[in-house]
């Protein structure tokens, strides 16, 4: 999972320096999230089928993060290498924020922020009664939020409405980076302490650092288990994650890496790889 979450960002750093424009840091702070959400086993779905409604549904509610979930999509072979260097041109499948009119596998236009969240609890509480019907277990739906956007008043409402309908199928992923457009999120409106107010809000919570892969495994396990109550998974990252030059730089939310500055950020991450690769060949 490591080297899948390398290639993710391996892809983003490329589709950004084509485009001439995007979000770096946000997209590479969930690379390890989504590599392991998608990769790991731990979401159901049918790698070959992008339009199978019959999968566990992801929505990804910070929408600017786009190219990370162009990358996973391009790793399962739902877009092609070609696809990933029309970022944000007119015309592309892969709109700077996701497109589900254009690009296969996006369950909503994302991107306006604080409504993937209510988005996911309508989906997960539909996916319910559709299982009281049949007598089958209900599936699951997994959202990305940021946590700048949990200043919108709107994913209180959700997270309260969630509890109050017992969806247990609904985890929400939180890439608590602390930093967004402004600044760090403790600067520009601290959440406080988010996992306290979740757990009062009747959610299920387990802190994790987000770039750890087993422990991400044992959080989304742990949630399959949970009865009664929707799951949040508080995943502490560091934004711009694995370019060292990006890495908690507020300047780097939505700034394009130059020609000179993606050469340097891949040849970073080529010689992590190289790290990742002797590891296990030593172990």
């Amino acid at each position: 999972m490591r080297l899948v979450a390398n290639g993710l960002r391996h892809d983003i750093i490329r589709m950004l320096e084509a485009s001439g424009s995007g979000h770096p840091g946000g997209s590479l702070s969930a690379a390890d999230v989504m590599a392991e959400l998608w990769f790991g086993g731990e979401m159901g779905y049918d790698p070959t089928d992008p339009d199978d409604h019959s999968r566990d549904r992801f929505f990804l509610s910070k929408g600017h993060a786009a190219p990370v979930l162009y990358a996973t999509f391009h790793r399962l072979g739902w877009l092609s290498d070609d696809d990933l260097l029309t970022l944000r041109r007119l015309g592309s499948r892969l709109q700077g924020h996701p497109d589900a009119h254009a690009c296969p596998g996006v369950e909503i236009c994302s991107g306006s922020l604080g409504q993937g969240l209510s988005i996911g609890c309508g989906c997960a509480l539909g996916l319910k009664a559709d299982a009281a019907g049949d007598g089958s277990a209900p599936r699951r739906v997994y959202v990305l939020c940021g946590d700048g956007e949990m200043q919108e008043g709107s994913n209180w409402e959700a997270l309260m409405f969630a509890a109050h309908r017992g969806l247990d199928n609904l985890t929400m992923l939180l890439d608590l980076n602390n930093l967004q457009i402004d600044g760090h999120v403790t600067d520009v409106c601290s959440l406080g302490d988010v996992d306290a107010k979740l757990a009062a809000f009747g959610w299920d919570v387990r802190r994790v650092d987000g770039h750890d892969v087993s422990a991400i495994r044992s959080a989304l396990g742990r949630a399959k288990g949970v009865k009664g109550r929707p799951q949040a998974v508080v995943c502490e990252t560091v934004k711009g994650k694995g370019v060292s030059f990006m890495e908690d730089r507020q300047g780097w939310h939505g700034k394009a890496p130059s020609h000179e500055k993606a050469l340097a950020a891949l040849a970073e991450l080529d010689a992590e790889r190289a790290r990742i690769e002797k590891e296990a060949d030593d172990g």
